[in-house]
């Protein structure tokens, strides 16, 4: 069973490294339509999750700059093909198929920001 525990570690590896190519990807796209469009804010990449087969990817953003959060991870769920189209034309030499994007906040932050306040208190 040493064999099955080595392919798992590799299998995760392997998930990490298009992941944080997949993150740094994400982010330089999300930077360059913030200077094309009116976002109106800054959105940054802060986790990419995959599935173990590749084909799915979770992708976690914070949003600053901006009252209402929501209604722009909304419209970057609107744009979801067209941000998945660019990462493929990124990503295409280094794998066969673009994952499926699901974009999330990220709120770690205003957990941490909340937890500091209460401690203040």
């Amino acid at each position: 069973n040493r064999y099955n525990l080595y392919f798992c570690k590799m299998e995760s590896q392997r998930q990490q490294k298009i992941a944080r190519l997949l993150l740094r990807d994400l982010s330089t796209i999300f930077q360059e339509m913030a200077r094309e469009s009116n976002f109106g804010g800054i959105i940054t990449v802060t986790k990419v999750n995959v599935t173990k087969d590749l084909s799915q990817a979770k992708v976690y953003l914070s949003i600053f700059g901006v009252k209402d959060t929501s209604a722009l991870l909304e419209e970057v769920k609107r744009k979801t093909k067209e941000i998945r189209f660019l990462l493929g034309q990124r990503i295409r030499h280094q794998l066969r198929l673009t994952p499926e994007l699901a974009f999330f906040l990220d709120d770690s932050l205003d957990y941490i920001d909340n937890i500091d306040r209460a401690l203040k208190e």
